[in-house]
């Protein structure tokens, strides 16, 4: 399954699932990344962390740790 820290900048996903637990996926789920939510990645850090994100016309900024707990699908 892809992750959404996989995904290079200029693609666009759809959130498959969330593997993280209590407050971050309150968290991630205020943020908008539901089951079905396209996101486009915009760009990457100057290390490569943290990515920024176009979620629902929000532009969020999320570490690689949290990225990875992101199931997604191209589409």
């Amino acid at each position: 399954m892809l992750k959404l820290d996989d995904v290079s900048v200029g693609k666009n996903v759809t959130v498959n699932d969330l593997s993280s637990t209590e407050l971050l996926r309150e968290r991630m789920l205020a943020l908008g990344l539901t089951k079905g939510a396209r996101i486009e990645v915009i760009r990457k850090g100057p290390s490569g962390d943290p990515t920024v994100y176009n979620i629902r016309g929000a532009m969020i900024a999320l570490r690689k740790e949290e990225a990875s707990l992101v199931s997604v699908v191209p589409f």
